[in-house]
């Protein structure tokens, strides 16, 4: 008999992709600390955590995690910290453990009524992309999971890339086998160096461009959040103005998952605003409705309101939200109605289900990078 539900919330979390630090005189260790400042002072009280998903030192040294560290002391948010093939750069991840103090990996939270798994895939060592799981954390993987059903928990998965990549015999399949059979939501990973969504149907795969080796786009990072099973993601520019908006439900329906549901005459729209100013409103429409006043609940982090939909399309679902000092900031989704068919996906733990280009929310589609379409940095 599968255990009572515990009560889920809206999870929210900010991604800050792989930071390839070297040096404080270096572009992306300044790029760094102002991120950080930022989530600090305008996203904090929204948020539930960070997390940095490897490749945090360029090359593994104990210096180069000092910068990281130093950076981090500024954020009162919990910090969530997982390897890459860089991190290992030096055979081994003590500088890793002991420059940042990070929890031993595999590790598993529950935030929201949300599971949590963060892995290390970052291989036996030698910094090259050999990625591997290994029977003792893939076994672990397998519990977490199972357990996490049985009391009718959603799972994230954090790990540094797609499953795809791992490299350990049967691995690649092992772990898209866990994810098929479990209620694995999101997989957030790195290693891209640049954004990218894609969908299998059953679990939505959330790449977040560089910080520390960048060849597409600005500087800046995602926020990704999950709402009773629906996904949402947006990437937020370090220099774009708040308050800072993002749609938690209807998922958008390039990534909407099996169980979601399709929108049917109504719908609740709900939305995180972020910034550190008050809000002074939030509305919601779609393309050819009328703006409707959004509420938010006492203790709530997200604003609501009911919203009449046409169901012969897909339709575009706005909110907008204007804080004291009269600045507006916006967010639009595609959500998808009863008439709404979706693709046949790849289920390969790849980016083979990617949705593509999505400018809005801030990936190009041009997989610009050293481990795809772009040179190798030096």
């Amino acid at each position: 008999m599968s255990e009572k539900p515990m009560t889920a919330g809206v999870l929210a979390f900010a991604h800050i992709g792989d930071l390839h630090l070297t040096d404080a005189k270096q572009r992306n260790f300044t790029d760094f600390l102002s991120i950080v400042a930022q989530i600090e002072t305008q996203c904090g009280a929204s948020l539930d955590f960070v997390v940095l998903p490897g490749d945090n030192a360029d090359n593994g040294l104990p210096s180069q995690y000092a910068l990281a560290a130093t950076a981090l002391k500024m954020l009162s948010l919990p910090v969530h910290v997982i390897p890459g093939d860089h991190d290992m750069e030096q055979g081994s991840l003590t500088a890793f453990y002991a420059g940042l103090g990070s929890d031993p990996l595999p590790k598993a939270v529950t935030v929201q009524g949300t599971r949590c798994l963060f892995l290390d895939i970052s291989g036996p060592g030698g910094g090259g992309p050999d990625f591997r799981l290994g029977s003792d954390q893939l076994a672990w993987l397998e519990r977490e999971l199972r357990d996490a059903k049985l009391r009718q928990q959603t799972s994230v998965v954090f790990t540094h890339t797609y499953p795809d990549d791992l490299r350990g015999e049967g691995e690649t399949e092992a772990m898209n086998g866990l994810l098929a059979g479990y209620d694995v939501a999101l997989v957030d990973l790195g290693h891209t160096h640049y954004n990218e969504l894609a969908n299998d149907g059953r679990t939505v795969f959330a790449a977040t461009r560089s910080t520390g080796q960048i060849e597409e786009g600005p500087v800046g990072y995602s926020i990704a959040t999950l709402d009773a099973g629906q996904v949402s993601w947006r990437f937020k520019p370090l220099d774009d103005a708040f308050p800072f908006v993002i749609i938690t439900a209807p998922a958008d329906h390039r990534l909407l998952r099996e169980g979601n549901g399709l929108l049917d005459r109504s719908c609740t729209v709900r939305a995180l605003v972020i910034g550190r100013e008050a809000i002074r409103s939030v509305s919601c429409r779609t393309e050819d409705g009328s703006w409707i006043a959004m509420s938010q609940a006492s203790g709530e982090r997200v604003w609501t309101a009911e919203l009449a939909i046409p169901t012969d399309r897909l339709v575009t679902i706005e909110v907008q939200a204007v804080d004291a000092t009269g600045r507006p900031g916006q967010h639009a989704i595609r959500a998808a109605t009863t008439s709404y068919s979706a693709p046949t996906r790849a289920r390969l733990g790849s980016d083979a289900a990617s949705i593509g280009a999505w400018p809005e929310n801030g990936i190009f589609g041009t997989q610009l990078g050293p481990n795809r379409n772009g040179a190798a940095s030096s």
